[in-house]
């Protein structure tokens, strides 16, 4: 058990993970890996107490919007609510997606010496009624690196932190198994498009098509490659389903120049250049 301490004070309990070479052997042949249990119960209620603060609009430290902007929502609406780098906004969340109990495991995972915060994602599911034609809340199948290729390696990897216990009937997240092996899909930056099945027709022509579900307890963690399809359905539980969401980079990752745009190269400065790195408080070192 470790403390995870800001300015003096403990904020978090959670366990260091000792990955084996097995696990680390089923992430690189499967494209992904369940953790055991990370975060203490108590942790996982700040967590969902921060996520709520996050979506009221009470933000720490009179911080300025990320450069994604702030998330508008409506409190009492169906739709998902997805906010990036929500490390800027909440001091409690800071600490777990840019902390390094996953980021030592994000280490081992990539085979890195070093792990930087690539951006977070907060995200918050409502259950919808199973009743309404197309419910809101699908995740369209997608590889996070199809938004990703202003990075020069796909050796990066994303931790996605339950926050209650987690499966279909509540939208958890699906994964392709093996998906991560057929190589960056063109324009695979579908997260956004909620027909499942349609987009299942078009990525299944490149290779066997296995969908299996990250089905977690509360404080577990699901670790993918960024090449690895995956997407999620509706929740129907009745609950609302709540994560946090690490997205991992090596420490020495550097722009690549390419032509897709990524909101952190305005970070680079206004002429970034190609092997620059991506460095600094911007993308803070999760371990090291």
């Amino acid at each position: 058990m470790i403390t995870i301490a800001m300015q003096g004070r403990i904020q978090f309990e959670a366990e260091l993970c000792d990955v084996t070479p097995e696990d680390i052997a089923e992430y690189r042949q499967r494209g992904y890996w369940i953790s055991p249990k990370l975060f203490s119960d108590q942790a996982i209620l700040r967590l969902r107490a921060a996520h709520e603060r996050l979506w009221r609009g009470d933000h720490d430290g009179g911080a300025t919007p990320p450069q994604y902007g702030v998330t508008k929502v409506n409190l009492e609406g169906a739709a998902l609510r997805q906010q990036c780098n929500g490390f800027w906004l909440n001091d409690e969340i800071r600490q777990v997606v840019a902390g390094p109990v996953l980021g030592a495991i994000g280490a081992q995972l990539m085979g890195v010496r070093s792990v930087r915060l690539w951006h977070d994602q907060v995200i918050y599911k409502p259950s919808v009624d199973p009743s309404v034609a197309n419910p809101a809340g699908s995740v369209g199948w997608h590889q996070d690196y199809g938004y990703w290729h202003a990075s020069d390696t796909q050796n990066m990897c994303t931790a996605w932190l339950a926050l209650q216990d987690t499966d279909l009937s509540n939208g958890g997240m699906r994964t392709i198994v093996g998906s991560h092996k057929w190589g960056l899909i063109p324009e695979s930056d579908t997260f956004y498009e909620p027909d499942l099945e349609k987009l299942r027709a078009r990525y299944s022509a490149y290779g066997e098509w296995i969908d299996e579900p990250c089905i977690l307890r509360a404080g577990q963690a699901s670790f993918h490659h960024a090449l690895s399809l995956h997407g999620s359905g509706p929740n129907f539980s009745g609950s609302p389903r709540l994560s946090v969401v690490s997205h991992m980079m090596p420490g020495d990752t550097c722009y690549s120049s390419a032509a897709q745009w990524h909101p952190n190269v305005v970070f680079l400065g206004p002429s970034p250049k190609k092997g620059q790195p991506f460095a600094g408080s911007y993308w803070p070192e999760m371990f090291g």
